[in-house]
């Protein structure tokens, strides 16, 4: 995976991507300009490829592809209703074939599949673009995991970011957030894609979250996990990867933070979340370990075959004494059933759960969201 050295410190990291090979065909031709983004933040895209029968634009966002339109030169274009400001990812397909944009080097880092990004800007500065504001440092560290299953020489990895003015000598520890990726992602997922660095940035420079470290570790308990989509619908094979993951996290990762920063080891002063694959993690870890976390979030949670009537059987909120338990999901996300199933099964386990549910679909476009609302919550005074 093009491993940096252990403990290396990057501002930007970019990740070489082990994904599926997207077609370049139709390179285009010098000065070609495949995306235009006009005043009102609508967005032309074009492709040129005059032998396709029929392409189409894949585009965040939007539940289904794009028809796009051929002229006399074999440029395909489609302009866009106005977009709201974001970081959009996108491909296209030609006669069923997925490409790439080969006129923009800007590319999602992803274990499975990459897609292009563009970048609408508002009228505004938005939580994840980088301003002028102080920034915290991304550190990344390579380790030897004796649980993670499927990883070249055993070589497991993870990103910390460290707040502006991080202090090793403080008086108080730091309060940590682990967070997690989702299926396809890498450790890079939540800086490289999801921003998470920048958020945390604006957000403490608005004074609106607590200084906290930030722990972004690979989550996979087993690489094979990687292997097809369909694995989703095999319970043990998720039961499988989740276990192991577990243990890594808790055994190996989490004990290695603690000893290389100055950060705190209360539960209080632990919370946990993640998107998807990340989310079923988070709230299956957290819930199975709250001696460890006080704070728990799920953002569209991969919940579909937790069993958790068994899993969670003994969940009982006094001993739990979770601070926060905050589920969120986009009301078009095929997981919003799953995930408002879970929530009414934790009502009757009279768990205090925060349930929020905002328009979006599978998309870091809700992730992104998730966490500018999740974090100003952590670490709060009662």
């Amino acid at each position: 995976m093009n491993l940096l050295a252990p403990g290396t410190v990057c501002k930007f990291t970019l990740l070489l991507a082990l994904s599926a090979p997207l077609s370049l065909a139709a390179q285009a031709p010098a000065h070609f300009r495949s995306t235009e983004i006009h005043p009102d933040r609508s967005v032309t895209f074009s492709y040129k490829d005059a032998a396709a029968t029929t392409v189409t634009l894949g585009l965040e966002g939007v539940a289904k592809p794009i028809q796009m339109k051929k002229d006399s030169r074999g440029i395909w274009t489609v302009t866009t209703q106005p977009l709201a400001p974001e970081i959009y990812s996108y491909h296209f397909e030609a006669d069923g074939d997925r490409r790439l944009d080969p006129a923009n080097p800007h590319t999602t880092i992803n274990l499975v599949s990459i897609a292009n990004q563009i970048t609408v800007r508002g009228d505004s500065q938005q939580p994840w673009e980088d301003t002028n504001v102080p920034h915290g440092t991304l550190h990344r560290h390579i380790y030897t995991t004796s649980t993670v299953l499927g990883l070249s020489d055993n070589q497991s990895a993870y990103f910390v970011y460290t707040p502006p003015g991080y202090d090793e000598k403080a008086k108080q520890p730091y309060p940590v957030l682990y967070l997690l990726h989702g299926w396809s992602d890498s450790d890079a997922g939540w800086s490289a894609v999801g921003h998470a660095h920048l958020i945390l940035d604006t957000l403490l420079a608005a004074g609106k979250v607590k200084p906290m470290v930030v722990v972004m570790p690979l989550g996979y308990g087993d690489l094979a996990f990687l292997r097809t989509h369909d694995v989703w619908e095999d319970p043990a094979a998720i039961d499988h990867n989740t276990d192991l993951f577990a243990k890594a996290l808790l055994t190996e990762v989490l004990p290695r933070v603690e000893s290389e920063y100055h950060v705190s080891n209360d539960r209080n002063d632990r919370a946990i979340a993640g998107l998807s694959m990340g989310g079923l993690e988070s709230l299956q870890i957290g819930l199975t370990n709250s001696g460890q976390f006080a704070w728990i979030g799920g953002f569209s949670s991969a919940v579909h075959n937790l069993d958790y009537t068994q899993k969670l059987a003994s969940l009982d909120p006094k001993t739990a004494n979770i601070r926060l338990l905050w589920i969120a999901c986009g009301t078009e996300d095929n997981l919003i059933k799953p995930n408002r199933k879970l929530v009414d099964f934790l009502k009757t386990k009279e768990m205090p759960v925060t349930q929020v549910e905002t328009p979006g679909l599978h998309t870091w476009l809700v992730w992104r969201d998730n966490l500018i609302h999740f974090t100003p919550l952590l670490f709060q005074q009662k």
